[in-house]
Formats: C-alpha cells, structure tokens, sequence
C-alpha cells in the first residue's frame, strides 16, 4: 500500500471509530428503552413478539432500500439486535 492510501485508510478508520461511538450511545439509548418495556411485561411468554419481529424486519428492509443499502447487512443486524434483545430481556425477567 503507497503511503498515501495508507494515510487516506488511517482517516476512513478514523471516521468509523468515531460513527462506532456513536453507535454504543443508541445502543446504550436502546437498552434503556428495552428496559421499560420488560417494566410493561407481566409474563415471560410476551417478551418475543413474532408478528412485531417480522413487522420491524419488514420495515428496516423497505427502508434500507429506499435509502440503497443493502438489505442483507441491514436483515442480518437487526435479526441479531432482535435476537440478543430477547436474550436480554429473558435474562432480566428473571430478576423480576
């Protein structure tokens, strides 16, 4: 890689880190969001909600293909958000 490339990756990583950053502060927003719907919650059966799941999917796959993302990343991080938030929220029910 010539030095200049080298320099302009250094400067994208950068940016990335920066968005990282930003990213942990709405996960820490979500989280906090997620914590008071297990408040609303009574049983451990509500916490997955399939006919929600497939209404969030849906809709994050409408949207990132009016904005040109690709739907695969976009399905496969939320499926995974979806999933370790259901994990979450199990694991905190219990201490209910």
């Amino acid at each position: 890689m010539s030095p200049k490339n080298k320099k302009k990756l250094l400067l994208i990583r950068k940016k990335l880190d920066n968005l990282d950053d930003k990213l942990i502060n709405l996960i820490k927003i979500r989280t906090n969001l997620v914590d008071q719907v297990i408040k609303q919650k009574e049983f451990k059966k509500e916490i997955v909600d399939k006919k929600r799941i497939k209404f969030i999917l849906k809709k994050i796959r409408n949207k990132s293909i009016r904005k040109g993302i690709d739907p695969k990343i976009t399905n496969r991080i939320w499926i995974n958000m979806v999933l370790s938030y259901i994990d979450y929220q199990k694991r905190k029910f219990k201490k209910k």
